[in-house]
């Protein structure tokens, strides 16, 4: 999964939301653990150093509060952080990581090619020992905490020792205004086939149906993602979405996806030349009202909402073939901490602090969504509302299928290159669903 930075103004406004005790908590926090303090307290005097990507508005908002709750509460210890964007520190970590002048805690994408690599590599510090310790065990489901889990060489996901812990959880919808939905009729779709039809309905009354920025590659997945679910048996997309055996790319409803989004390209219905627009330039084209979707995660739901003015909505994918409530998503980015860290101890520490189901309230303060806890800090009203429905909906009744690029160590270059061959009508539906499977075969064989 991947995040770019977006309206560069939010961080500032993040930073004031922030000075201002942005961190709403419905339950009073607990004593520190008897372990965290003694860790923290034999230290003496402690710069930690934390990189993360925590760039939007409401993810720095968010880290600001921990990070100054945490430095309150253990005053020996000084957080050193560094924010940057996700490509640039998935860069900066692969340069760094290898050596001796590495972070205490750092965030990594927990796909092969990442937090995988690393672990192939020992590059990572191990936290099952933690684990035990903090009973982070109990604190997350097994469901949770299966994606920040690895075998030692790296190539099984899902499965083997812990790498990292999240803070929120993530799920791919559609972003739409109110009075858009109003405007064309008012009625949420039901069925995919109910989907298409608004879709359909929306160009028909004038409106750029929806908006597309892929110049990065990486945001076609989560389209392609989407439209899976109306043409492959859930099972089918979570087995290929992992890298498991038994699945295949070359089948009549991945390449009715395909076709579908080739077709959507083809008629202009995300705009003129998808592939050469950014994805920042494509949430600000939403954000100025210029088509009526945008299909996206729910981590842009504080930015969107602070520049949209009213009215804004998110609903999740119609349920998949058999009904079952199906859509990409899954954490944040974890939190990990390098093998060759100068404070592990601390940096465990700092883990289970922003964490902990206390922070789960900062968290929703402003305005994320958080891992834990979901339901009971649900907002009343707005656009996070139905984001934190939905991600309920689909974590207790559905399938959370993980991100695409998780499916083999190259699947995510594989993908976005053939993705940007389809919309661009380089490469058409069937060649694209055989290079997917010559990528995803030759791993799981």
């Amino acid at each position: 999964m991947r995040r770019r930075t977006f309206l560069a103004a939010s961080v500032s406004a993040a930073t004031v939301a922030c000075s201002s005790g942005t961190t709403v908590d419905p339950e009073p926090s607990p004593t520190p653990s008897n372990l965290a303090a003694q860790t923290i307290s034999d230290q003496g005097p402690v710069t930690l150093t934390v990189w993360d990507q925590e760039v939007l508005a409401g993810q720095n908002a968010q880290i600001e509060a921990l990070n100054a709750q945490f430095q309150e509460e253990f005053p020996n210890v000084t957080v050193r952080r560094l924010s940057q964007s996700f490509d640039d520190l998935r860069k900066q970590s692969a340069m760094a990581l290898p050596g001796d002048d590495v972070p205490d805690v750092v965030q990594v994408s927990n796909t092969r090619a990442d937090m995988g690599a690393f672990v192939a590599e020992d590059l990572l510090l191990g936290l099952d020992d933690h684990a035990v310790a903090y009973g982070w065990n109990e604190r997350f489901p097994a469901s949770v905490l299966q994606g920040m889990r690895y075998s030692a060489d790296g190539l099984t996901f899902g499965e083997g020792g812990l790498y990292g812990l999240p803070q929120t959880g993530s799920i791919v919808g559609f972003y739409y205004r109110q009075q858009t939905l109003d405007q064309l009729g008012g009625e949420m779709p039901a069925t995919w086939e109910d989907l298409f039809a608004l879709i359909d309905e929306a160009r028909g009354a004038g409106m750029q149906p929806m908006v597309l920025g892929n110049l990065e590659k990486w945001p076609a997945l989560h389209v392609l993602g989407a439209l899976q679910n109306a043409y492959v048996p859930t099972d089918d997309v979570l087995a290929l979405a992992l890298g498991k055996a038994g699945a295949s790319w070359v089948t009549e409803g991945n390449v009715q996806a395909l076709t579908k989004l080739a077709s959507w390209s083809a008629d202009g219905y995300f705009g003129d030349s998808p592939n050469g627009v950014d994805y920042e330039t494509a949430a600000r084209s939403f954000v100025e009202g210029k088509a009526a979707f945008f299909l996206a995660g729910s981590w842009l739901a504080a930015d969107l909402e602070q520049e949209v003015e009213e009215g804004l909505r998110f609903m999740p994918p119609p349920p998949g073939l058999d009904g079952t409530p199906a859509s990409s998503g899954g954490t944040g980015v974890p939190w990990a901490i390098p093998a060759h860290a100068q404070n592990p101890d601390v940096a465990a520490a700092y883990l289970d602090f922003i964490t902990r189901p206390e922070a789960m309230g900062t968290i929703a303060a402003n305005g994320n969504v958080p891992v834990l806890r979901t339901v009971d800090l649900a907002p009343e009203a707005g656009v996070n509302l139905d984001i934190f429905e939905a991600f309920t909906t689909v974590t207790e009744q559905g399938v959370l299928v993980p991100f695409l690029d998780n499916a083999t160590p190259t699947f995510g270059d594989t993908a976005g290159t053939a993705l940007q061959d389809l919309i661009g009508g380089q490469k058409d539906p069937e060649a694209v669903a055989e290079t997917l499977q010559a990528d995803y075969a030759g791993f799981v064989s």
